[in-house]
């Protein structure tokens, strides 16, 4: 007699039907990844490559030649190789030969070789940069830029040279040769007085990679500063030397760690370094030191966004002097204060910016942004609680638009317009290539 089904039977009957075929699922796939893992690794090749050399990128990943596979270091492969300078986008793709796995990692280029046409401008100081710079010099990853640069109708130019790997080796060294001409304000009880300054000189540093992230630089430099008061015042008998030359050596120690992941112009991590400067002054035999700290953190928020932020303490030998090393300034660290306000020797700064992309396409991509610039400086000669006196702080917020072009390295045209929180007249636009920071 044939038995009726019931709902517990057919409930009983598909339970046991899904959990057969679970267990069936879970051999299957042990037994894939099993057989994966033991595949070897017959030839590794890169594709699409015009001027970037195989042999460079090599040096970025840990998959050999001859291993078996694993899926996650491929991966890490594929972002350290995204993480390169002139390297835009990175896939990998497996295919199975008959002695093993073909692993190809997929490079799509961008422009390295490029113009420098820079220019700014903020109240009182138009300026402009020309020149050329390539940060995939080779094709080997090296660094060389030469530009002239005019700021305050003064003329100024830098040629600098990087390697960061010898040879594929965790040596490398950056050459540089430099004159810096510009229209300092210098601060005096009776005053501000123009100086026109004059810095040259040529330096040669050392590179030691400890890893992928982590390196450390050793170094030095001889220049020769140079002031002469300008014609342009704002005092009548203006304070100060009339002019003055002082031959110097720079040695310098900076330590950084890199934890940013780049996926175009989005951003994510950490990145923080660490700089030691010691000044040696030939004419008086005198020391001058000073340590810088930084970071930099980048997170993705949802498809669109990216949150920045970057803080800088800084502290030097606190001479009762009108050459302090820290600066204010629209270009450096406050967006909208002006050019070279005010001078101090210890700092504390926090930028703040939050990156909405509007769109992006293959070549282009344009964002809105909110900022907020933050900082305090110690007056020279005055003590460290100068940096938390309430009329120190300059608080300027404000909103900006980058347009990028994503096949050309860093290629942002950024226009920023700022305003002081506590002095409403007290504002301005920066314009700029490159993200603020």
């Amino acid at each position: 007699m044939r038995r009726s089904l019931t709902v517990e039977s057919i409930v009983l009957m598909v339970v046991r039907y899904l959990f057969s075929g679970w267990i069936i699922l879970f051999f299957v796939q042990t037994i894939v990844a099993q057989n994966r893992e033991s595949v070897t690794l017959q030839t590794i090749q890169f594709n699409g490559l015009k001027r970037t050399q195989a042999a460079f990128l090599t040096q970025y990943i840990q998959t050999e030649k001859g291993a078996t596979l694993n899926d996650s270091l491929v991966q890490a492969d594929v972002q350290r190789l995204k993480n390169i300078a002139g390297i835009g986008n990175a896939t990998a793709k497996l295919d199975t030969l008959s002695k093993g796995i073909r692993l190809t990692f997929q490079i799509e280029e961008v422009r390295t070789l490029l113009p420098i046409l820079n220019f700014g401008g903020i109240e009182g100081n138009v300026w402009f940069q020309v020149g050329f710079s390539d940060i995939n010099w080779q094709g080997k990853g090296q660094f060389l830029s030469a530009a002239y640069q005019n700021n305050d109708r003064r003329h100024s130019g830098n040629i600098y040279y990087k390697v960061p790997r010898i040879n594929g080796t965790n040596w490398g060294f950056t050459a540089s040769l430099n004159k810096w001409s510009s229209r300092e304000p210098l601060f005096f009880d009776e005053g501000t007085v123009n100086y026109d300054y004059d810095n040259n000189g040529i330096g040669l540093t050392a590179i030691r990679h400890f890893s992928f992230l982590k390196y450390l630089e050793v170094g030095g430099t001889y220049f020769v500063e140079e002031y002469v008061q300008s014609n342009l015042q704002f005092l009548e008998n203006p304070p100060g030397p009339v002019e003055f030359r002082q031959p110097k050596w720079l040695s310098k120690f900076s330590y950084s760690e890199n934890y940013l992941n780049y996926h175009k112009f989005y951003l994510q991590g950490l990145y923080w370094q660490a700089i030691l400067q010691d000044v040696f002054n030939t004419i008086d035999r005198t020391w001058f030191h000073s340590f810088l700290i930084q970071a930099k953190y980048f997170k993705r928020i949802g498809q669109n966004g990216n949150l920045a932020a970057r803080t800088r303490f800084g502290i030097a030998t606190n001479n009762d002097s009108p050459f302090a090393p820290f600066v204010v300034d629209s270009h450096v660290n406050i967006r909208g204060v002006g050019n070279r306000i005010d001078r101090g020797t210890a700092q504390i700064i926090l930028n703040t910016e939050y990156r909405h992309t509007l769109f992006e396409t293959q070549k282009f991509g344009a964002q809105v942004v909110g900022f907020s610039d933050a900082g305090t400086w110690r007056n020279p000669g005055g003590e460290l609680k100068d940096l938390f006196d309430k009329q120190q702080f300059r608080v300027f917020v404000g909103g900006g638009f980058r347009l990028i072009y994503n096949k050309i390295y860093g290629a942002v045209l950024r226009i920023d317009y700022g305003i002081d929180v506590f002095n409403k007249q007290q504002r301005g636009f920066v314009i700029g290539l490159g993200q603020y920071f």
